[in-house]
């Protein structure tokens, strides 16, 4: 694939340094390792290298949806990569579907949603405050799913406006007070996801989920232990992301 105007690129030293940009014609990106001319990197494939002015190679790379999230901007906590995708499996996104996320914050969870759903889904994104969802709309612009994601300046306590949702994704600080909310928006069948960081939220919001017609409630926590990719020394990382979030699920009968 050629690189254009306007494209994201994941630009990766051999030392191990990134940069994600968005080429521009006639811009240039200044680096401790020197300075890349965007003009060097239009025409090239994905995969090829550019050579800064200082004589470093460097690698010019697509970006996936990680890169995109850990260099988001962002004003608030997101939901950590290695949840992520295990909440898209747990509520069967897919393409087609009709999602809500409440509590977009910078947008991650709603730009994996996005991708999943395809131009035939859509997804519908709560945030109360004005200033995250500005935010949101600058970082969906930036990835080109602005045409999928409906941003909504709303308090779910007055609740949703879409009913028969595929899935239902709740970011906020209580979520148990919106769960009859959230049945009332769902499919019958459809899924809900929940994410607490103490274990106290969990149980509340378990309580109230036995008090609504839910079932197949379950409780997840992710922990994952990434390795040094290096042949002869071979071993887990110093350090690892340890606890990250509670992940609720559940199914809406009845």
């Amino acid at each position: 694939m050629i690189i254009t105007k306007n494209a994201r690129v994941l630009l990766l030293s051999e030392e191990g340094d990134e940069f994600l940009i968005t080429v521009k014609p006639g811009s240039r990106f200044v680096t401790h390792l020197g300075i890349i001319e965007h003009d060097d990197i239009l025409g090239k494939p994905f995969g090829s290298f550019v050579v800064t002015s200082k004589g470093v190679k460097i690698f010019v790379l697509s970006p996936g949806i990680i890169d995109e999230i850990f260099n988001m901007k962002r004003k608030t906590q997101i939901v950590y990569p290695k949840d992520l995708g295990f909440i898209l499996l747990m509520l069967d996104v897919k393409n087609g579907d009709r999602v809500i996320d409440a509590g977009v914050g910078s947008g991650a969870m709603s730009y994996a949603f996005a991708r999943a759903v395809g131009n035939s889904g859509r997804v519908y994104a709560y945030e109360r405050r004005s200033d995250f969802l500005e935010l949101a709309r600058e970082n969906f612009r930036k990835w080109n799913v602005e045409d999928i994601v409906e941003l909504k300046l709303k308090d779910i306590s007055d609740g949703f406006e879409e009913k028969n949702v595929d899935a239902l994704f709740l970011d906020v600080p209580t979520p148990w007070d919106y769960l009859h909310h959230a049945w009332d928006a769902l499919k019958s069948g459809g899924r809900i996801g929940i994410v607490v960081p103490t274990t106290n939220q969990v149980q509340e919001v378990l309580k109230r989920l036995y008090d609504l017609p839910f079932v197949k409630i379950e409780v997840w926590e992710d922990l994952f232990r990434p390795f040094k990719p290096v042949p002869d020394r071979l071993r887990p990382v110093d350090r690892m992301v340890a606890h990250t979030t509670y992940m609720i699920f559940a199914v809406k009968v009845g």
